[in-house]
């Protein structure tokens, strides 16, 4: 959850009114926000740097730091918070955006170059604007947040803001070798290329965070105006020659991207919360973005769409009973202006409310406006018994029984390698129905587990030190692609358990099988008991040959036991034998 940081005087005169601090507490509690703390600079520094000499000289005047939602960007700096907080109360009206024509469209080319690293972009500008030194740096704040939140730290989404003044438009976004580009970077006096660039930020406090995006790409992106000046060279640095200052009257507002959606959701956000400081208020001048395949897209699209909800809905799904006009003006103070039709509500969704997906989030916003205090505590309508999942309540019985029976539990990770069910099993990991990560940030997690075995081995290397026998369990899921189910996956609880000895024992394994399937009251099959559970000689490459036989219940393979083959030992760093069972408990239930 972002923390912003406002001054207390500049958000009471832009409020129109004074609170003390626990009023404010309150109004942002009604709104869904919370105050975490009222300090000062000087406090922040003294607090995160330690330095009491370093902080002598920083300002005492009141900040409030407030916790916003992760969701909701239009609340991230002093002007959209002041906005919310005025509209909610019922102070002033939701603003209206609109578009500004101008003589002729400023027009950003991407060339087909950028789809090797940063293939979107999107630009805006915001004529007449008007900066003061608070609204200025709430500008550099907002951009800062929307970087840390929606923009994944640059990864998604870079914004480079700049005065248009300076600039000669059309612009045009590339994609060139490091060696090829050449500019004197925001706030620096000399010119440097590429890789002289990423040479001296690799010590920058902020920014060498953002250089491992693009350093090892063979092209890095790059937007050039129409005299080849570099206005910035995304995600790290915009260039000294457009900067923006306390004077800029019209600015240039660029996303590059490699999520559209999300760049368009951020443009909106900045030129909605930003454009009442512009002379003519809550005003944008729409730029047309030549897209590499020659399609013309205008943005920013403000898009104000309409949802309809159910009256009866929203007043079941809250636990309240309110008029639709009620509802109506609670969803218009939360910046939704709604409309009354028959049983249903018309909202309208601007676009600097991107946070609103579904209809949940409006009946979520109308308990919000509501006020969850004000929501009268009452029972269920219908009565309801709970008791445990009947599968847990098996697991956690066999658990007990198990250890009893002189086995020590263990709980492994459910991702590991693809070699430790695979190579090191000696089974082939493409024949395996086994889920693989997409982006596994380590070796060690590539894929989910489709057998416990990896895990009590890799535990029994960990504990080779320990006095034999080594007696380990486990109860657990593993997870087997199925194409049948829904999501492609599905679950399996199943029982491990290794015996690791001098000789493999396997003795020992097959009485702790008949001991758990004399639990279970599942008898031996025989002649004259025809579903019961019985030993089916297999073969399987993880398991010496010959001493490996299939679990059977009902006359289904249930699982395995058996004595592991030396090179999955070795493989496994183990010397000494060991006796494995593995069956599924589900039949069970």
């Amino acid at each position: 959850m972002p923390t912003i940081g406002v001054k207390r005087d500049l958000l009471f005169e832009a409020l129109g009114k004074t609170y003390t601090d626990d009023e404010f507490q309150e109004l942002c509690f009604a709104f869904g926000l919370e105050l975490d703390e009222v300090t000062t600079e000087k406090q922040m520094l003294t607090k995160e740097q330690g330095d009491v000499a370093a902080a002598a000289n920083a300002s005492e005047e009141i900040i409030y730091r407030i916790d916003i939602p992760a969701n909701r960007y239009d609340l991230l700096c002093l002007e959209g918070l002041v906005t919310g907080l005025l509209v909610f109360q019922g102070k002033l009206k939701p603003p209206k955006f609109h578009f500004v024509e101008p003589a002729k469209r400023q027009v950003l080319k991407i060339d087909p170059s950028t789809a090797k690293i940063r293939p979107y972009a999107v630009a805006a500008v915001l004529r007449n604007v008007t900066f003061t030194q608070a609204s200025y740096n709430s500008f550099i704040d907002l951009q800062d947040k929307l970087h840390q939140n929606i923009c994944r730290k640059r990864t998604l989404v870079a914004i480079g803001t700049h005065d248009l003044d300076t600039l000669q438009g059309p612009f045009s976004y590339e994609a060139l070798a490091p060696e090829q580009i050449k500019f004197k970077p925001l706030n620096q006096t000399k010119e440097m290329t590429g890789n002289q660039l990423m040479d001296f930020y690799a010590t920058h406090a902020q920014l060498k965070q953002y250089l491992p995006i693009i350093r090892d790409s063979p092209v890095y992106p790059v937007i050039y105006d129409a005299n080849r000046v570099v206005l910035s060279l995304p995600p790290i640095i915009n260039g000294d020659h457009s900067k923006i200052s306390l004077k800029t009257k019209n600015v240039f507002i660029e996303c590059t991207a490699t999520d559209r959606t999300k760049a368009k959701v951020v443009l909106d956000t900045i030129v909605c919360l930003f454009s009442e400081h512009c002379a003519q208020k809550f005003t944008v001048e729409p730029c047309d973005v030549v897209e590499p395949d020659g399609t013309v897209t205008s943005y920013p699209e403000l898009e104000v769409r309409e949802e309809r909800i159910s009256v009866k809905r929203a007043n079941a799904y809250i636990g309240i009973d309110e008029p639709a006009e009620k509802l109506a003006d609670m969803l218009t103070r939360m910046y939704l202006e709604a409309k009354v039709d028959g049983d249903s509500l018309v909202v309208k969704i601007p676009p600097t409310r991107h946070d609103v997906i579904h209809a949940c989030d409006i009946y979520e916003d109308v308990a919000i406006a509501f006020g969850y205090n004000n929501i009268k505590k009452s029972l269920p309508a219908f009565m309801q018994i709970a008791k445990q999942f009947p599968l847990n309540k098996l697991t956690e019985q066999l658990r007990e029984q198990v250890a009893q029976a002189g086995f020590t539990e263990a709980l492994t990770f459910t991702l590991c390698s693809r070699d430790d069910i695979g190579r090191k099993l000696n089974k082939n990991i493409e024949a395996l129905p086994a889920v693989h990560i997409g982006n596994p940030k380590t070796l060690e997690f590539q894929v989910v587990r489709t057998t416990l075995l990896p895990g009590l081995l890799k535990t029994l290397v960990a504990n080779r030190k320990m006095p034999l026998p080594l007696k380990l369990f486990e109860i657990s899921d593993v997870v087997v692609a199925d194409e049948n189910t829904e999501v492609g996956a599905r679950n399996e609880r199943r029982v491990c358990a290794v015996n690791c000895n001098k000789t493999a024992g396997f003795e020992v394994v097959h009485g702790l099988l008949d001991r758990v399937m004399q639990l279970l009251s599942v008898p031996w099959k025989t002649a004259n008991v025809t579903k019961g559970y019985y030993l089916q000689a297999a073969e399987d490459p993880s398991y010496f040959p010959g001493r490996c036989a299939n679990v059977m219940y009902d006359n289904v393979v249930i699982g395995k036991i058996g004595v592991l083959h030396p090179t999955v030992l070795q493989a496994f760093e183990l010397t000494t034998p060991c006796s494995v069972v593995e069956f599924t408990i589900e039949p069970f239930v």
